[in-house]
């Protein structure tokens, strides 16, 4: 095996648009995957990636960017979720299994409806390699959005993630951070729904935060190596794809997936191995 060959992807301009757009989506996602995780809303990103699809499909109908019905969608269906909750006897996380399976399922309904020529396999699995430049522009305006938002307001964000009261009694507005975090939340599925599309753009966001939780203790660093841990996955997962003739949102996916799993076993101070070396310890010592 030549380097030649192993060089061959980046001599394509598609391939390296799309390496950029992966890594920047990426990142993206594993910065609000650190916040889902510790808030425990994993099914949150769940609920919100698959309800935007009847606001892709009235936005197409209306003649709006997709992304728009896709942000107003997600709105609608984390707003849906906390009213729901707040004046029901249902727990939360029923609340979202229902609000987003009624979403999607009135999404299919209105795209079997209507004629276009948008396939509905690119809305769930995302066409990363022949994405247009009005996407690109999209996602890079999204992404940009969503890393100013969590920028300007990160020690709210996760001060009201620890201690929701706290957050109240130094005068932050709970509740403004709660639906903050939720429009944070439809912007990152905006700018991954072209290039992952819905189905992968969950693992995109819960993935990297799991593995920044289970190597590192402070939150800083879970953020830079869930953001790490994203964008190798991403030029990695796009770099396979175009050997193994994948899809490229998939490969993006199992590469996080592999390096989860390495996480589970090999981490330090939280591995599966670790923590069996401190219990043999432990026993050794008290016996």
């Amino acid at each position: 095996m030549s380097v030649a060959y192993l060089l061959e992807p980046f001599q394509y301009g598609f391939m390296k648009e799309a390496m950029l757009m992966a890594a920047l989506i990426g990142a993206t996602c594993a910065l609000l995957s650190c916040y889902l995780v510790l808030k425990g809303w994993s099914l949150m990103g769940d609920a919100v990636s698959h309800a935007v699809l009847p606001g892709i499909v009235l936005a197409y109908v209306v003649g709006l960017p997709l992304g728009v019905g896709a942000f107003f969608a997600g709105v609608l269906c984390a707003g849906s979720t906390g009213w729901i909750k707040n004046h029901s006897r249902v727990k939360e996380d029923t609340v979202m299994g229902v609000v987003f399976t009624g979403l999607f399922a009135l999404g299919l309904v209105m795209y079997s409806k209507i004629q276009s020529d948008i396939h509905l396999n690119h809305v769930l699995f995302g066409s990363l390699l022949g994405i247009e430049t009005g996407d690109m522009i999209q996602a890079v305006v999204a992404s940009g959005l969503t890393l100013a938002a969590v920028a300007i307001f990160r020690k709210d964000l996760l001060l009201y993630l620890f201690d929701a009261n706290q957050a109240r009694a130094v005068g932050l507005n709970p509740t403004f951070l709660h639906y903050l975090l939720l429009s944070i939340l439809s912007l990152t599925i905006v700018a991954s729904l072209q290039a992952v599309g819905i189905i992968l753009t969950v693992a995109m966001l819960i993935v990297p935060g799991c593995i920044g939780q289970l190597l590192a203790d402070r939150f800083g660093r879970m953020l830079g190596i869930a953001s790490a841990a994203a964008v190798f996955s991403a030029v990695a997962g796009t770099y396979a794809s175009y050997f193994l003739n994948g899809e490229t949102g998939a490969c993006i996916v199992l590469v996080q997936a592999l390096i989860l799993l390495l996480a589970v076993l090999f981490a330090p101070k939280h591995g599966v191995l670790s923590r069996a070396r401190t219990t043999r310890r432990a026993t050794a010592s008290a016996a």
